[in-house]
């Protein structure tokens, strides 16, 4: 089981990461901050202060159209805001 799915790459992000020394990733749903934090550490060779999660639910959508009423959703997902170390960088870049 793969805790960390993706970083969240966006101008806020980013934003946070340059003066805040805070990282955002899209995580495992059933991942707790523990896990979170050893996996962070793991992966990148940081030292996380803190963790931050929010679940995001999905939303859901109704068209109406010719043959009916079609119904869909998005997937609902985790986000885990990261605080590193003083001094600590990650470099998403680094790989490319």
């Amino acid at each position: 089981m793969s805790i960390l799915v993706k970083p969240i790459i966006t101008e806020k992000a980013t934003a946070d990461s340059e003066n805040f020394n805070r990282y955002a990733f899209v995580v495992d749903p059933k991942a707790n901050k523990i896990q979170i934090k050893e996996a962070v550490e793991a992966t990148y060779g940081v030292n996380v202060e803190k963790v931050r999660t929010m679940n995001y639910g999905p939303k859901r959508k109704t068209r109406y159209t010719r043959t009916g009423v079609q119904q869909g959703k998005t997937s609902g997902y985790k986000k885990a805001i990261v605080q590193v170390a003083e001094g600590d960088i990650i470099d998403f870049y680094s790989n490319i």
